[in-house]
């Protein structure tokens, strides 16, 4: 099975390459055209569950924040 992943907010490129190879479908928060501050976070979780992708983020407040609104979903993973 293939992991689907979305990153967001402040993912660092360099390891979005290094995954790539392991995650054969990763979308950043860029490439899905999500990248607008003005995009809220719901909206962002939104589109990553309609896509059921795992989140992949830097922020902690974040993991716990939409968690805690919305627990159906692929996972939000913080590095």
């Amino acid at each position: 099975m293939m992991a689907r992943v979305h990153t967001y907010g402040l993912f660092p490129r360099v390891v979005v390459e290094l995954l790539r190879p392991m995650i054969h479908n990763i979308l950043t928060v860029q490439a899905a055209g999500k990248d607008n501050p003005k995009n809220p976070d719901e909206e962002v979780l939104a589109f990553t569950v309609s896509e059921n992708r795992a989140v992949l983020n830097q922020n902690r407040r974040y993991f716990i924040r939409r968690h805690s609104l919305q627990s159906d979903h692929a996972g939000i993973h913080c590095l």
